[in-house]
């Protein structure tokens, strides 16, 4: 055991990690040399399961969860993401970041942060870098719908118009407030088309957790299928080095924005559907969950996101 120790395996690079773990009331520990978790099954034998974290993305710990202080180094050593969050996997709280704990066993590269803060003190700059966002969220979500089959069968399908209005609306803008407006029209469109689709009724609430109607059950998909999107964009920003406190569009001040930005690429074009679909099918929320994780691994999520980050600091430079 002392050679294996030694000769650790090398982590797979963030962008093709494929593990995602939600795990509630389980402790999660080192031993011989493995993260693994217990469960609290209440039986004279202990059984251990295995986390891979060589190829973990992120790790989110709901309620009843807890983590010893040599599983989370090895956790950080590995570049794997922790974040604590309520049942079912909303809201997302943990004691160093609202967002993750981030990993800090080794300095990030400087190259994109650097860019990205010139970028950021300069207004113009910054406006452009919100619409770059904006645009790339018509695009991939025209992009995805129409192959999403099961939105295919329910008939629904991007409305032109508003796709063209949200367009437009992002090229005349002046400023992120005009932005912000427009992104909120675009999103309640989205909502209308899913509700339509799949028959009922829905008003986005967020932080509603309750499962008394398909409207509820979708709210609270949503907020759960988020966190999984703030995982996703909180690993891709740690891995390339850029502050989670630099926004281009959810306010200059709020902490953690720049996670919320990125995330919302995911947001539309993956967890809207999913959320209704689930909703619509009565799903519980580990269906919900693994299909959605299941999704954005067959879509290369990680993969795109870092690409797409590369791309828009080349453009900003």
């Amino acid at each position: 055991m002392s050679d294996l120790r030694q000769i650790r395996s090398r982590a797979l690079m963030l962008s093709k990690r494929a593990c995602v773990f939600y795990l509630e009331r389980v402790r999660v520990i080192l031993k011989d040399d493995r993260i693994v978790y217990l469960t609290e099954n209440l039986q004279p034998i202990e059984h251990y399961f295995n986390i891979p974290e060589k190829n973990t993305a992120f790790l989110l710990l709901g309620k009843g969860s807890s983590l010893t202080d040599a599983a989370a180094r090895r956790l950080a050593e590995s570049n794997v993401m922790v974040g604590f969050c309520g049942s079912g996997g909303s809201p997302l709280f943990s004691s160093l970041d609202l967002t993750f704990l981030a990993p800090q066993s080794e300095y990030r590269p400087t190259e994109y942060m650097q860019t990205w803060m010139k970028a950021w003190l300069d207004d113009d700059a910054r406006l452009l870098m919100a619409k770059v966002l904006l645009s790339e969220r018509i695009a991939i979500v025209q992009s995805i719908w129409k192959k999403n089959t099961i939105l295919i069968q329910h008939g629904i399908a991007l409305d032109p118009i508003a796709s063209q209005r949200f367009q437009t609306d992002i090229e005349n803008a002046n400023n992120q407030t005009e932005l912000l407006a427009a992104e909120g029209r675009w999103a309640k469109s989205l909502y209308r088309q899913l509700a339509q689709g799949f028959g009922f009724e829905f008003n986005r609430e967020e932080g509603k957790s309750s499962h008394d109607s398909m409207a509820d059950t979708a709210n609270n998909y949503l907020d759960h299928g988020n966190y999984i999107a703030y995982g996703y964009a909180a690993v891709t920003l740690n891995g390339m080095g850029i502050s989670f406190a630099l926004p281009i569009l959810h306010g200059k001040t709020r902490r953690g924005g720049l996670v919320f930005d990125i995330a919302d690429l995911v947001k539309d074009a993956f967890v809207m559907p999913q959320a209704f679909a689930s909703a619509k099918f009565a799903h519980n929320q580990k269906e919900f969950r693994m299909q959605l994780i299941e999704t954005c691994q067959d879509q290369d999520v990680l993969d795109y996101m870092f690409g797409f980050i590369s791309e828009l600091c080349n453009k900003i430079k």
